[in-house]
């Protein structure tokens, strides 16, 4: 692992008790693509920030980028919820038992659980916004060219991403393959439609027309 007391870019993950709890936490509670994508995020989250002109609680948005797809991990494939769901759930737990105010709790599980909802985010607090585009730059490359080449490259160069489009659509799948309604209304339904042979899409123009309304 790099040393997380790192600065690739300028940014710092903040100095805190909670922070370095939350490190430790999601180090040991995900896979290496899961821990460096989720450092990514909160790096190249922070820099949206600078050019958006946006301020924001760091503590808040690391927790958030860090909490974000814990939700794929195998304890949670079981679940029957949108694993978007689960992940803000364990960061609402674990900031709740640790005291943190109810509406920072609040705001860190808004933007996990909307990070993949595109089009909603950027209208809501800082730490949702740039959860939301920090995810964004990261796995689809939009804004790519906001940040300087320079930045982009020292944030991957603490935190590496090989092979990283095929891994996490993989990790995509696997996290929600045993619970394909989920994907309903979703981007994450195109992930299925891709990688599960026999998957079918949920059509919302069919669930209208099939409803038990009688007109």
């Amino acid at each position: 692992m790099k040393d997380d007391s790192s600065a690739p870019a300028g940014v710092r993950v903040p100095d805190s008790r909670l922070a370095r709890e939350t490190t430790e936490l999601v180090r040991d509670s995900t896979s290496e693509l899961i821990y460096h994508h989720s450092r990514r995020v909160y790096f190249f989250g922070s820099l949206q920030a600078i050019n958006r002109g946006l301020s924001c609680d760091p503590e808040l948005l690391y927790v958030a980028a860090m909490f974000h797809d814990l939700g794929l991990s195998e304890p949670f494939h079981g679940s029957g919820r949108r694993f978007e769901v689960d992940s803000a759930d364990e960061a609402r737990r674990f900031l709740r038992a640790r005291q943190v105010p109810d509406d920072s709790i609040r705001r860190v599980w808004t933007a996990i659980a909307l990070h993949t909802t595109p089009g909603i985010p950027e209208f809501m607090e800082p730490e949702v916004a740039l959860l939301t585009a920090g995810v964004e730059y990261d796995v689809l490359g939009i804004g790519y060219h906001d940040l300087d080449e320079a930045d982009r490259a020292a944030v991957v160069a603490a935190h590496p991403r090989p092979a990283f489009k095929q891994r996490i659509l993989a990790a995509f799948t696997d996290g929600i393959r045993s619970k394909p309604q989920t994907t309903f209304g979703n981007v994450k339904a195109d992930v299925l439609a891709h990688y599960v042979p026999g998957f079918e899409r949920g059509d919302f123009v069919r669930t209208i027309l099939d409803s038990p309304w009688a007109e």
